[in-house]
């Protein structure tokens, strides 16, 4: 039994090796997608920033075209009203009366148009603002979580490094024989490997073990897999009362 034990200890204790290696390299391929994305979004960004500044720019001509020719008819209106007063022609005075109408239309209609324009621009002015300070925002986000980014991943670049060599050591205690089945389940199965077999259930696939391999389990003679996930397994109670 004693022998038995131990070499579920060392099993157990090369997957708590290979569990951080998985956590910490599957660490070193997310943590960049997360400044990937800021990168995106920052882009992203930029491009509604262009489409903003654009738009204002193209509102703002709008604007001074829309005040000039405003300005430029009302100055025609005061003049033609100047000179009704000296129209001693009835046809040119309602031909004068008409073209005033008129240009009193055009005008309420800029007006209005304008009245609008400016309500877009300032619109979109606070828009241009509010992306501007988001942008500054997102840029020292970005700033910070890349020196963030380097520095822990220098870390798991050494701590790999670390576990590299500690699970060589922790090979080098497994038979040859049990280490072969180990890796060979460890790259056909999700982590973990081996697992622990409490009150008859399988805690990898969490199906009862049937009785007759519960039974061999029990004995601790050697190490077995369960008949559904094909993890190696081990009875709890024997390795709960033999870990101190």
């Amino acid at each position: 039994m004693s022998r038995y034990i131990e070499q579920i200890k060392k099993l157990v204790s090369l997957q708590e090796i290979d569990t951080e290696l998985i956590q910490l390299k599957n660490r070193m391929e997310e943590a960049p997608r997360h400044l990937e994305n800021l990168q995106n979004e920052l882009n992203n960004m930029e491009e509604q920033k262009a489409h903003i500044e654009e738009r204002v720019k193209l509102l703002t001509e709008q604007k001074k075209k829309l005040q000039s020719d405003i300005e430029q008819d009302s100055d025609k209106i005061k003049k033609s009203k100047n000179k009704l007063m000296m129209v001693s022609n009835t046809k040119e005075y309602h031909a004068m009366m008409r073209e005033m109408d008129n240009l009193e239309k055009l005008n309420r209609f800029r007006e209005e148009e304008l009245s609008n324009l400016l309500e877009d621009l300032q619109t979109q002015q606070t828009k241009k603002e509010e992306l501007n300070n988001e942008f500054v925002s997102l840029q020292d986000e970005l700033a910070t979580t890349q020196a963030t980014l380097d520095s822990e991943l220098q870390q798991i670049h050494e701590r790999i490094q670390e576990l590299e060599k500690d699970r060589e050591k922790a090979c080098a205690d497994v038979p040859v024989p049990i280490l072969s089945r180990y890796n060979f389940i460890k790259d056909r199965l999700h982590n973990p490997v081996i697992v622990s077999v409490r009150q008859s259930v399988c805690t990898g696939c969490f199906i009862s073990i049937p009785p007759q391999s519960f039974v061999e389990i029990q004995k601790g003679e050697q190490i077995l897999s369960c008949p559904n996930c094909q993890r190696l397994i081990y009875w709890e109670e024997h390795y709960s009362g033999n870990s101190k």
